[in-house]
């Protein structure tokens, strides 16, 4: 289950991290509470899946799913540039972050006795 709140807690950092543009420096109210609650959930679930998963893995799976999401976020609908460079970076994040999840220990253990 941690890994699927995990996967959420990344989700909802894409969300956060792409409404961000639209507080105009959290001085609009409705996209400001917007993007206020998606970091509250994100955070929330990020907790939620550290009774499971280790801190630094969980924290660096969900860094990762917020960049490289938000990334693709901004060059799809924001027009910002995208080049081969650029996908082949967003490549290494991805390969890092299936990798920690291949080689992280046993999640049936609380991340805290491992």
């Amino acid at each position: 289950m941690g890994w699927i709140y995990l996967l959420c807690a990344g989700a909802a950092e894409i969300v956060y991290a792409a409404t961000m543009p639209k507080t105009n420096g959290f001085t609009k109210l409705a996209p400001s509470l917007f993007a206020i609650f998606f970091i509250a959930v994100s955070m929330y679930l990020l907790s939620l899946s550290t009774r499971t998963i280790p801190i630094g893995t969980a924290y660096a799976i969900w860094v990762g799913i917020g960049a490289v999401g938000t990334a693709i976020y901004g060059m799809a609908m924001l027009g910002e540039e995208k080049n081969i460079a650029k996908m082949i970076c967003l490549m290494f994040i991805v390969f890092g972050i299936v990798g920690l999840k291949l080689f992280s220990g046993d999640e049936s253990r609380p991340a805290d006795t491992q």
